[in-house]
This record gives C-alpha cells, structure tokens and sequence, in this order.
C-alpha cells in the first residue's frame, strides 16, 4: 500500500465559527491550531497546509486559570538596545484583545514558511460580529 500525499490543487477548505466565550486559552488554541493545519482531515499531510479557515468571535471573553491574570506577561523587542516592552494579560485584553489568540495559536503552529501561510486562514475578532458570512461559516462546538 502506498502513502497518500495529498496535492495542494485537491484540498478542500471549510470555514469555521469558534465563540471564545468562558473557553480556557490554551485550551481553545489547540483546537483552533489542529484545525488550521488539518490535522483533523484523512488527508493530512505534514508537508502541505491541508487545514481549513477559522474565525473566532468574542476574544475578549477568553478565560485563564489560576493567577495568569497578572502574572502572564507579553513581551516584545524594538530591536534596539534596552527596547525591550511587557504587557501584563490583563492590561493586554483591554487593548487588543484579539492580540492574544493570535500569539496564542501562533505559538502552537510550525515556524516557517507553511507556519505563516497557516496562521493567515486565523481571523479573531473581540465582538460576536464578524465581516465573513458570505463564505457560509459552519458553527464548531470545541
């Protein structure tokens, strides 16, 4: 029996809805990451973005356990000397709370060239609104 490799001209992509909603961050980014790189297709193939689009709507309900609240920090680098900057979570989802699935998920997904054409099909938003029902988003339940 010979290994199925699956061509990138035959994959079909579906469109997703998660309501981050009273859902744990990490937990939710794992899901989100198996989705995006097609983990839960027959087909996957490591070598090729397999993975389908997922929209997640309410970011800034996400949910954290234990102390994270203030004691989970983001940091980020100029590039200068001494340009480095933390933000504190909770800070964080006052400003940009879409910020954090993004970082989230994109932790969870390959570093590379197929990691960066991954985490385009990620679209979060902080409202339950989202610009996306003409591609017929079907309701993920995670």
């Amino acid at each position: 029996m010979r290994t199925y490799m699956a061509k990138p001209e035959e994959i079909e992509r579906q469109w997703y809805v998660v309501d981050a909603t009273g859902q744990t961050l990490g937990r939710l980014a794992t899901k989100i990451a198996d989705i995006l790189r097609g983990k839960h297709k027959p087909i996957y193939t490591p070598h090729v973005d397999t993975g389908d689009y997922v929209i997640v709507i309410n970011a800034e309900k996400i949910e954290l356990t234990g102390k994270k609240w203030e004691q989970k920090k983001y940091y980020r680098h100029s590039g200068y000397p001494g340009g480095i900057k933390e933000i504190t979570y909770d800070k964080l989802l006052k400003k940009k709370p879409e910020l954090i699935i993004e970082k989230a998920v994109r932790g969870m997904i390959p570093h590379n060239r197929l990691g960066r054409q991954m985490i385009k099909k990620l679209k979060v938003y902080a409202g339950p609104e989202h610009p996306h029902q003409a591609q017929q988003p079907k309701e993920l339940e995670l």
